[in-house]
């Protein structure tokens, strides 16, 4: 048995081919260029490069104001652009510091001709008629008390207001009866009396009037009374009455 093995090993051997020695002249071909691969991801940036040497002219480097020089014409102004939405208010800030006091005025003075000087140009009246007996035609109406009077340029027992301070004023009356009145605003400034009445039976009168007037220094203002379509009766009625005179200084100058 062990015979008939190496006998069946040699004659295997025996059966194979004789080993050829390889050409190593013998060469493949080239292989094709492989396909492009896809890009790759951005890389970091790069580090801020160096400061570059100041341009070159034919007088040698340029200078920062030299660069300056260089800038373009300024061009045209363009149009003006629409305006935007109103902004929300603020805040209110806080208080500041008080400032210094000012310097003292100056103290008030007057001209040759004994006229009030601008501080002292003021002059204001009220004055008040409560008597009951119908005011006489054609004379001043006179007055039982002042409101106000100031600087007393109003005399209410004479019913004359008489101008202190040049300038331009304003006065006024209103009447309260139970009877037919007329009054009218009278001045040595005016060439016409101005006058007013109120005819109203059976019932309370209001009547009111007013005029501006520019006066000069020394000239007066009245209020009287004067007679149109009232009666006999009227003339003698005592019930309740009342007249109030105004006048103030609107601005003071010279006429």
């Amino acid at each position: 048995m062990g015979g008939c093995s190496q006998l069946l090993v040699l004659l295997l051997v025996s059966s194979l081919p004789p080993l050829s020695r390889a050409d190593v002249s013998c060469r493949g071909t080239d292989g094709r260029d492989g396909e492009a691969g896809s890009p790759g991801r951005g890389g970091w940036p790069g580090v801020k490069g160096e400061k570059g040497e100041p341009a070159m002219t034919a007088a040698g480097p340029r200078t920062p104001g030299d660069l300056l020089r260089l800038k373009g014409e300024t061009g045209s102004r363009g149009p003006q652009g629409s305006a935007g939405p109103k902004g929300f208010q603020g805040n209110l800030g806080a208080f500041g510091h008080r400032g210094p006091p000012g310097p003292p005025g100056l103290g008030a003075q007057s001209s040759s001709s004994g006229q009030a000087s601008q501080q002292e140009a003021r002059s204001a009246f009220s004055a008040v008629r409560t008597e009951n007996s119908y005011p006489p035609y054609n004379q001043v109406v006179t007055f039982q008390r002042t409101e106000v009077n100031k600087p007393a340029d109003f005399n209410a027992a004479t019913g004359y207001f008489t101008c202190r301070v040049p300038g331009i004023y304003y006065f006024t009356f209103h009447s309260w009866a139970k009877v037919s009145l007329c009054l009218r605003i009278a001045s040595e400034a005016l060439d016409q009396k101005p006058g007013f009445c109120d005819y109203n039976a059976n019932s309370d009168q209001v009547l009111s009037g007013g005029v501006v007037l520019q006066l000069a220094a020394g000239q007066r203002v009245w209020l009287e009374s004067f007679r149109d379509q009232q009666t006999d009766k009227d003339a003698r009625d005592v019930r309740d009455k009342q007249i109030i005179f105004n006048g103030f200084l609107l601005f003071s100058g010279p006429v």
